[in-house]
């Protein structure tokens, strides 16, 4: 542990604390090498036991951005002296490939600097909740550490970087924004992942059953694609999919197609649209979904204005991610009350008003003042 981690709660905010970036993902790794290229000290706190744990929960899924995409130049700086080579720019990574051959690595050439089995399970100002005034802004944050081997640890930054990401906390089926009536009961036939169909268990939860897929974004089209292609690969015969979308069925509800300016991103809301033209997902529109019923082993989806489905085996629910802010509840953060993020972030990232192909790269000048997506300074 370095001396500046171990600082006392009487340190100032000038004393020379590191920068505490909490997840080894692919924001908090690129962070850490922008802090050291500034010549600043980097802490990075991971929860799970490698770099990108939750990128690699998701392994068997293909980025729809290249390679050339997704590494980031002061990460490719921090790892030219260590022999690191990068991949083909014009290629596409899975996620276990973005893992193993640039998350992974890149937290090696950080060394000391990224700790694992670590998970912050509180951020303060030293000495100050949430409700004092009086000399807030002299004072360094205190972060407390929960261990994987038991150990509670408290350390203290001049500043903190959450980048704890949102894949820990997904949305439920419920449109309401809460969990549908028995969808927690029904926990054993419902996921939140793309599932891994060439997973042999994963093959055989979904081959030849009938699954309902919630959701209408890249996730959603990667498993309706994935459930058409078991369907037509031997022993999928009888794999049926049941897309549930909110709202109806437009010009823009398969994205860009062909002139989607990510190639592979319009390539898949093609291949989602084949599996319905096929006959491999049949589309159900303005579905809401208020419950979740048992029909024996199966499932029935019953919708706010109480419409019911016919069975269905498994459902995936595909509806997006929210953040965890419960461990940032003793910071003031100026957030947007609809999408929990920057103020200055959200207008430019809200679904209201934007798809995928309408949000441009922001960076952390969109957000010049309490970046709760970036920089903590409540």
């Amino acid at each position: 542990m370095s001396a500046t981690a171990t600082a006392t709660a009487t340190a100032t905010v000038t004393d020379p604390l590191p920068v505490l970036v909490i997840g080894a993902g692919p924001v908090g790794l690129a962070a850490a090498a922008h802090l050291v290229e500034r010549g600043l000290e980097p802490l990075v706190l991971e929860a799970g036991p490698v770099a990108g744990a939750a990128v690699r929960e998701w392994s068997h899924v293909r980025l729809f951005s290249t390679w050339g995409e997704v590494t980031d130049p002061a990460a490719e700086k921090l790892l030219a002296p260590t022999g690191w080579v990068k991949p083909d720019a014009k290629t596409y990574p899975t996620g276990g490939d973005w893992a193993e051959k640039y998350l992974q690595p890149l937290a090696d050439a950080l060394g000391d600097k990224v700790r694992f089995g670590a998970t912050v399970t509180g951020v303060s100002r030293a000495g100050r909740d949430r409700i004092v005034d009086a000399d807030r802004e002299t004072r360094p944050f205190v972060v407390h550490v929960a261990h994987a081997d038991g150990r509670e640890e408290r350390l203290f930054a001049r500043a903190v970087i959450d980048a704890s990401g949102t894949w820990a906390t997904p949305s439920p089926a419920g449109a309401s924004g809460l969990p549908a009536l028995g969808e927690k009961a029904a926990a054993d036939r419902v996921t939140y992942r793309v599932p891994d169909l060439k997973d042999p268990a994963a093959r055989a939860r979904f081959a030849g059953r009938r699954t309902a897929v919630i959701g209408s974004g890249a996730s959603a089209f990667t498993a309706l694609a994935s459930l058409a292609d078991l369907a037509e690969s031997e022993g999928g015969e009888g794999t049926k999919a049941v897309w549930i979308l909110r709202r109806g069925i437009s010009g823009s509800t398969f994205g860009g197609g062909t002139a989607d300016q990510l190639p592979a991103r319009g390539a898949l809301g093609l291949a989602a649209k084949a599996a319905v033209d096929k006959g491999h997902a049949d589309a159900v529109t303005g579905f809401r979904t208020e419950a979740i019923a048992r029909d024996g082993d199966r499932l029935v989806l019953v919708a706010e204005d109480g419409r019911r489905l016919d069975p269905v085996d498994e459902v995936i629910v595909l509806t997006g991610f929210r953040p965890d802010l419960a461990f940032l509840d003793e910071l003031r953060l100026a957030l947007d009350e609809r999408l929990q993020a920057p103020l200055a972030l959200a207008p430019l990232i809200d679904p209201n008003q934007h798809s995928c192909g309408t949000v441009y790269p922001t960076a952390s000048r969109s957000c010049p003042t309490r970046r709760r997506a970036s920089t903590s300074s409540a």
